[in-house]
């Protein structure tokens, strides 16, 4: 694990996101205290269209808008 200060870690930005898309985790102090990590994201789930449109069905199952009618919503949208 790598620790630069705050004025390291703005001119040398590039450098420390090359040195995480690598593996590396990077601590940024200022004035010695840590204040921020930087850490290499996560990979991105990558899912089929038909496993999106399940997981859209599944999640619009068991909702109900409650009494609201469609009007009602496109006349609320048309306020802003």
């Amino acid at each position: 694990m790598k620790t630069v200060g705050a004025y390291e870690a703005k001119t040398h930005l590039a450098r420390l996101l090359d040195d995480v898309s690598n593996g590396e985790v990077v601590t940024i102090t200022r004035h010695g205290v840590p204040v921020a990590k930087l850490v290499p994201a996560e990979e991105p789930q990558s899912m089929t269209r038909r496993e999106v449109i399940e997981a859209l069905k599944a999640f619009g199952r068991g909702r109900t808008l409650e009494g609201v009618t469609n009007k009602e919503m496109i006349e609320d949208g048309r306020r802003y």
